[in-house]
């Protein structure tokens, strides 16, 4: 009897290790789950404290070394210069479209603002559907002298291992990049953070600014708790799967010795 207890134990080995490992990772995707909704409340209360009321002026161009997204991110500015349309960048990507919110293709116009001070910031203006990325069909988009903008403070955009390369020859961007697009264009002096334009009203209707989303939704408790009640179960059902074969041995035995 003792020798089959062992026998079957010895058998719960590989089992009792597959388990572990499904659940150290059951048990990691509900701890990143819990980091990420820290994570989210922070960006939410950055908006909520940075995005409304009067705008701002942007950081000055001696402290733009040292800028960080974390301090300045999603901060309500108004910014004057003069557009440089000649280096408009259209950056692919998809907006909500009007109708039931289904999304639509197109690109976000990257517009060079030169300051008073010499400097340039870019800005996106906003976004356009994919027949309208020719400046030639939307003639009113690109207002000349001196303009005014107000918008919200953006870090460049993240790239990740999905994202394509960029294209600047053929002036193909498929990411929110300041620096890459000065680079393309022998621009100096770039802020390393975007303006997101606002939703004002624009010559033509085009490019739609006020694409920042400032509504973020915010469900990584609900996974988390998801993650680590599915590891509860599987350590409910191998304890009971263990507890059957292990006792299974021993009425095995019994039947046996009678």
């Amino acid at each position: 009897m003792i020798a089959s207890r062992l026998h079957n134990g010895r058998s719960l080995i590989l089992p009792g290790l597959a388990a572990l490992v499904a659940l150290a990772i059951l048990i990691g995707l509900g701890t990143w789950q819990l980091q990420r909704k820290a994570w989210k409340e922070d960006l939410i209360a950055q908006i909520e404290t940075r995005a409304y009321g009067e705008p701002g002026t942007i950081l000055p161009e001696a402290e733009w070394p040292s800028w960080r997204a974390d301090q300045d991110e999603f901060r309500k500015v108004r910014v004057t210069g003069t557009f440089l349309h000649q280096f408009e960048a259209p950056v692919y990507g998809l907006a909500r479209g009007e109708r039931q919110g289904a999304p639509i293709q197109g690109y976000y116009l990257i517009t060079p603002l030169k300051l008073a001070s010499g400097a340039t910031v870019m800005v996106n203006r906003g976004f356009v559907p994919t027949d309208l990325r020719d400046p030639a069909r939307r003639p009113e988009s690109q207002p000349q002298g001196e303009v005014t903008v107000t918008g919200l403070v953006r870090a460049p955009e993240i790239r990740n291992p999905f994202t394509p390369n960029d294209e600047p020859a053929r002036n193909q961007w498929f990411a929110r990049d300041p620096q890459a697009m000065a680079a393309a264009h022998k621009l100096d002096r770039v802020a390393p953070f975007l303006i997101d334009a606002d939703a004002s009203p624009k010559p033509g209707g085009w490019p739609r600014g006020g694409q920042t989303p400032l509504t973020l939704p915010n469900s990584h408790l609900q996974y988390a708790v998801t993650w680590y009640g599915i590891a509860l179960t599987l350590i409910g059902v191998f304890t009971a799967f263990a507890w059957r074969r292990l006792k299974g041995s021993g009425s095995v035995e019994l039947k046996q010795e009678e």
